[in-house]
């Protein structure tokens, strides 16, 4: 069950994914949390940026890491509107990012809960605690509005 912060730090994921959405990307937007603070957001950035990684939690990553001078964000947490795919996983391990939490589930790429669960693999050697599920419908309304619009 989210908090109040949870639920108050989606919100702000969710106008970073607008802020992608304005630009023509695909709507993810990713807050970065420590001691209740934001230290970092993100939203994707791919296709504006001509780079495959540019994803809303590599974004929220690489801001944290230059405003902290620090590679490593223990004590964090990653908040963002779609579940994070496996690249993102792998730069969320790295970065010892200590608890993410997502909105809306990504049957088709998401490495956390829908077609893999990375960070619960015994052999890797960091483990991020996982809360899915948080504005779900909300997270997923601002996906499907862009598609929509897309295909229109």
């Amino acid at each position: 069950m989210p908090n109040e912060q949870d639920l108050e730090f989606m919100q702000l994921a969710l106008v970073e994914a607008q802020k992608a959405r304005a630009l023509g990307e695909v709507p993810v937007g990713a807050v970065l949390v420590s001691d209740n603070q934001v230290i970092a957001t993100g939203h994707n950035q791919p296709i504006s940026n001509n780079d495959p990684s540019a994803h809303a939690e590599v974004a929220a990553l690489r801001a944290a890491g230059q405003n902290l001078s620090n590679y490593r964000l223990p004590n964090t947490t990653l908040y963002v509107t779609l579940e994070p795919c496996m690249m993102c996983c792998g730069a969320i391990m790295h970065a010892r990012i200590s608890r993410v939490v997502y909105g809306a589930a990504d049957a088709k790429t998401g490495c956390v809960h829908s077609v893999l669960n990375l960070f619960d693999n015994p052999q890797l050697n960091h483990h991020t605690m996982v809360e899915g599920g948080v504005l779900a419908e909300e997270c997923a309304q601002v996906l499907k509005d862009f598609f929509k619009e897309r295909r229109a």
